[in-house]
């Protein structure tokens, strides 16, 4: 199986950047370090997790706060709405509502494998590690918010465990999370009493619940067509771009598809092969041309096109500029930086 590049559902940055607003931060600057502008994101737009980094070293520098991450996630609401909660809600107690939750925890985030264990009369909720602290410990705030939302404010920690060995102080984390963190574990976990994994939920229903799992299957199924994109970039990406061995046939061939079944699911979620190409070609031109020095012969080549003129034909319907100038543009930009 080809992996997936770590992604975040949207509703996730949407509430980020509500958060920060009504914290009074500079959301506006935090969020152009990831070049998106200063309005709410769109909650139904994926986002690539590989930008977290940028995103939470920029709005620790901004903010002035060493803490940011565990201070934006313990203030945003419990997480709501979503196909995730209604799975929850319609489960009959709070246990079997968590292990739904974790076989569709790829609709949420696949950043994190998230897996549920029990020791005893402890329950440990596995998989909490990522490179950015901010980042987790944002994620780790939202997980206790919701849970604490499900349960109608039960649900509380033993324990947690962070793989990084610098943080915040305990009595900080205390403040927040209200238990025992201890750092540089060898994983991430969340502790807690096995006892509230018996909770009776009040709002379970079976029926509900048939019609909800059947919902989060058709969500599943639409993000991994999703992911589709992912893998076809991949494999332009490790050569048969400038090979010139570009069609749908080889693609599915090396996907191990059939090609029809793989036009029909990229139908499915309004987007063609030639589409995937051409978006790919661009963003590749772009980076090309603004980070390198690479010639544009070269990048012709890179990008797959047969002649100059043919590359700069769409780059100019690309980006209303030609190559020459937008390369000019962008490092002289980055000069001034």
């Amino acid at each position: 199986m080809p992996s997936h590049k770590p992604s975040d559902a949207g509703i996730f940055l949407w509430m980020t950047y509500q958060t920060m607003q009504r914290m009074g931060l500079d959301a506006a600057a935090i969020f152009a370090s990831v070049n998106l502008p200063d309005q709410p994101p769109d909650k139904t737009v994926r986002r690539d997790n590989s930008t977290q980094h940028r995103f939470w070293d920029a709005a620790e520098q901004i903010s002035r706060d060493c803490n940011i991450g565990l201070h934006v996630g313990a203030n945003m609401p419990p997480f709501r709405g979503q196909v995730i909660e209604y799975l929850f809600l319609s489960s009959p107690t709070f246990g079997e509502g968590l292990q739904r939750t974790l076989r569709y925890q790829t609709l949420l985030t696949n950043a994190f494998k998230l897996d549920l264990r029990i020791d005893n009369e402890l329950a440990v909720l596995t998989g909490l590690q990522h490179p950015v602290r901010h980042y987790l410990e944002c994620a780790i705030s939202v997980f206790l918010n919701f849970f604490k939302h499900i349960s109608e404010g039960k649900f509380q920690p033993t324990a947690i465990w962070l793989t990084h060995s610098e943080g915040a102080s305990a009595e900080e984390y205390h403040r927040h999370w209200n238990c025992e963190v201890l750092l540089g574990m060898p994983e991430g976990r969340i502790l807690f009493d096995a006892a509230q994994l018996q909770q009776l939920s009040p709002a379970a229903e079976p029926e509900l619940l048939k019609i909800h799992e059947n919902l989060a299957e058709q969500h599943l199924s639409v993000l991994e067509k999703h992911q589709l994109i992912d893998e076809i970039e991949r494999l332009l990406g490790s050569g048969l771009l400038e090979s010139g061995e570009l069609n749908q046939q080889i693609i599915a061939e090396k996907l191990g598809r059939n090609p029809r079944t793989l036009r029909a699911d990229l139908q499915l979620i309004n987007i063609s092969f030639e589409k995937i190409v051409s978006q790919y070609r661009e963003k590749l031109a772009r980076r090309l041309l603004a980070n390198t020095t690479e010639s544009i012969d070269q990048i012709v080549y890179l990008t797959g096109f047969s002649e100059p003129s043919a590359f700069s034909r769409a780059f100019k319907r690309w980006t209303g500029e030609t190559p020459t100038t937008y390369r000019h543009r962008k490092q002289t930009e980055h000069a001034l930086d």
